[in-house]
């Protein structure tokens, strides 16, 4: 299983993860994955934990608000997570985002919830 940290600390973010990809419970299919990524202009980093082809999907998703709402993380993050709660077929995806920026630090997760940490920590897997 997937494990992705985050944390802020005098204004700067570091996220760190593994890259191993699991078939089932045993089954190490790839050590190398790419699960932290920049998105909107280099703006924006993620880390996801979950299916892999979910977290692609909500991806693509986030970037598609963050375009509609100027990069505003916050807002983008909030409108996915209401576009996730509405759709059935979004709620069975089984995938947990990290998401930063400059201004904000928040964890969107596989129910359509947002989160922002109370101690700029917040770590998925």
């Amino acid at each position: 299983m997937t494990t992705i940290c985050s944390v802020r600390f005098n204004g700067k973010t570091a996220i760190a993860g593994d890259g191993q990809v699991t078939l089932g419970e045993k089954v190490i299919a790839k050590a190398t994955a790419r699960k932290i990524r920049r998105i909107y202009h280099d703006r924006v980093v993620i880390g996801f934990a979950g299916g892999v082809a979910d977290a692609v999907s909500l991806q693509d998703m986030l970037e598609g608000k963050l375009e509609s709402y100027s990069g505003d993380l916050r807002r983008a993050a909030v409108e996915m997570a209401q576009a996730w709660r509405k759709d059935p077929t979004l709620q069975k995806l089984n995938a947990m985002l990290i998401a930063f920026d400059d201004k904000d630090l928040l964890l969107i997760s596989g129910n359509g919830e947002v989160l922002e940490p109370d101690e700029n920590v917040v770590a998925i897997g």
